[in-house]
């Protein structure tokens, strides 16, 4: 005979006095008005489940048989990418919907005096899916070639195959490019829980709003940060670790950050940026052509084809005994 397990023995703690009072005073915390105040609720807000779900059915419309349980053939390409269209738009329009307000509710837009529209959300938020499923060939020309650059700047990149299945740079910047489309429509939150989910998937940081060219590759992809604003020219290369960010950030004569302004470097075409190179402001601008060193830190703009290196302390190598 065993003994009965004394955990189940004990009142479940949802029935404790304590519980109860805790509940009471997390209640008064909530705010169900429907502003975009820190304390709201937030059943009006976007589902990030939702929006997840559709980025997936997307990264397989651009790279067709990656996830699919089946394999694709050319045979059954065109009734894949149907169905694979359909579902994204299934699940994405409602959430643009439900993100639309925001765009005069959010409250940088009130901040700003936004003024707020009469407008038909569903029928605005079937308008945007069409025209964004309208430039979705468009980003899948520019993820093959992005395939290409990685496979042409990694020796270790033996096969295209290899690097669309494998590689979390591709991921990234898949994820970035059908972000950047909803971010270029003016649709609010959905670009960014998008964004943030990849970031967590692959430690890669790229803000939707950045303007990234083609031929982009990003070698071993963690550690990554890339800011809104940031402005990046064809066949561009970076490694682990590179933040092309913010110099400050303006604050307006309450105290609150000027939002809308450009704050992110730009670089220009046929720069490579090696591991944890740091590039700030909003005026900044690597010229064409150029190589930014390791563990540079840069906050002013390099002419075309220059060289950044920083200079480290001098490095002393001692013989061991061979002990």
């Amino acid at each position: 005979m065993t003994k009965e397990n004394p955990v189940h023995n004990h009142t479940p703690c949802s029935d404790s006095e304590s519980v109860k009072q805790t509940i009471a005073a997390l209640k008064g915390l909530y705010c169900d008005s429907g502003e975009d105040r820190p304390d709201s609720l937030m059943r009006y807000y976007p589902n990030p489940k939702n929006v997840v779900a559709a980025l997936q059915q997307l990264h397989d419309l651009m790279f067709p048989g990656k996830s699919a349980p089946d394999a694709v053939t050319m045979d059954n390409l065109s009734d894949f990418l149907h169905e694979r269209l359909e579902q994204a738009c299934r699940l994405l329009r409602p959430e643009i919907a439900r993100a639309l307000p925001f765009r005069w509710l959010g409250q940088a837009a009130r901040v700003e005096g936004a003024k707020a529209q009469s407008l038909d959300v569903d029928a605005e938020a079937s308008r945007l899916m069409q025209a964004y499923s309208s430039r979705l060939p468009d980003v899948r020309t520019l993820l093959i070639e992005d395939v290409r650059a990685a496979y042409e700047g990694d020796p270790a990149a033996l096969s295209y195959a290899e690097v669309k299945l494998a590689y979390p740079g591709l991921f990234a910047i898949t994820s970035h490019r059908l972000a950047h489309e909803l971010y270029r429509l003016d649709i609010p939150v959905v670009p960014r829980i998008m964004s943030e989910w990849t970031h967590a998937q692959t430690g890669v940081d790229i803000n939707p709003g950045a303007r990234i060219g083609h031929g982009f590759f990003i070698d071993h992809a963690t550690g990554v940060v890339i800011g809104e604003t940031t402005e990046i020219g064809n066949n561009v290369k970076v490694y682990q670790g590179v933040t092309l960010g913010a110099r400050s950030f303006p604050l307006d004569e309450n105290g609150r950050p000027i939002k809308h302004i450009k704050r992110h470097p730009t670089v220009e075409d046929d720069v490579v940026i090696y591991a944890n190179a740091t590039i700030l402001g909003g005026k900044t601008v690597i010229g064409r052509g150029s190589t930014i060193g390791g563990n540079v830190f840069l906050m002013e703009s390099v002419p075309p084809n220059s060289f950044v290196a920083a200079r480290h302390g001098e490095l002393n190598i001692k013989p061991g005994d061979n002990r």
